[in-house]
């Protein structure tokens, strides 16, 4: 057989072999892969380069070296998922950077990082006055996770006791001018209302580049001119800002009235509206 063919037969049957290799794999990404998952993966490349160019003599001995780097890391990995020693053994343990706001510089020893590179890991996660940090972690992939004191993070609507409407994630119901229709149907809407939506900013869908829909029906669209600015719609706020109206109306009529039955009907209903803006308005002020 010719060496051409031997080559391109070898390059389509490991092809397909390193893609069944890569689904068995654990999924991580690069930039948290340990040291022992790239010499891992720089392995089986190396291999697999080397068969799939006939360099390797007996092609059997490379599919059994092949097999080996490539099944063993996956009994590892379940290993791991089984064992907290076998985890500790293969990807190393976390070491605590920062405890209580005290720098650990034993710990910066053992993790072999000077203080300046410390001082340059914190800024990047925007941690430049080390005075307000409380806890920090350098985890198995070298990353270090910061926690700010309390009295320094920043403010949540949990810490101010106010309710937020749950988000979920947008869907692009528009792309490059083309209508998606999974993205109306995951959204529950139809093309019925993503005209009426269109219409209303006054942009037509072939000038459109990309429309998504968020969490509380709202329609963000970006078309191709960027010199053109569209309008924002505002149908949440006006809601909101009537029924505030009609709430203060009625308070006002209930002040103003003589009659003590139709004074409480009045103060009664200001109320009942009052409770219902309380329940509206983490949803049309967002």
């Amino acid at each position: 057989m010719n060496t051409w063919l031997i080559l391109l037969f070898n390059s389509i049957v490991l092809f397909i072999l390193t893609f069944v290799i890569t689904k068995y794999m654990k999924k991580k990404p690069l930039a948290r892969a340990t040291p022992f998952d790239f010499i891992s993966y720089a392995v089986i490349a190396v291999i697999i380069t080397l068969i799939s160019l006939d360099i390797v003599d007996n092609i059997y001995f490379g599919l059994v070296t092949l097999a080996v780097w490539a099944v063993f890391p996956i009994i590892l990995d379940y290993a791991s998922m089984k064992s907290k020693w076998i985890y500790n053994l293969i990807n190393g343990k976390e070491r605590v950077l920062i405890k209580n706001g005290k720098i650990m510089e034993d710990n910066l020893s053992k993790v072999r990082i000077t203080g300046q590179e410390f001082l340059q890991e914190m800024r990047s996660k925007k941690a430049f006055n080390l005075a307000d940090v409380e806890f920090a972690v350098m985890e198995t992939t070298g990353d270090i996770n910061v926690s700010l004191k309390a009295d320094k993070k920043p403010v949540t609507s949990y810490d101010l006791g106010k309710k937020v409407a749950p988000k979920t994630e947008p869907q692009t119901v528009i792309l490059d001018g083309n209508i998606l229709n999974e993205g109306l149907t995951n959204a529950g809407l139809n093309r019925g209302w993503l005209t009426t939506q269109l219409e209303i900013k006054g942009v037509s869908i072939e000038n459109v580049f990309l429309g998504q829909v968020d969490s509380s029906g709202d329609l963000y669209v970006d078309i191709f001119d960027d010199m053109i600015q569209v309008p924002k719609t505002q149908v949440k706020e006006m809601l909101y800002a009537s029924i505030q109206k009609s709430q203060a109306d009625f308070m006002s009529f209930s002040l103003d009235c003589d009659n003590e039955e139709t004074k409480t009907m009045y103060s009664q209903s200001a109320q009942k509206l009052e409770e219902v803006i309380k329940k509206l308005e983490p949803y049309l002020l967002r």
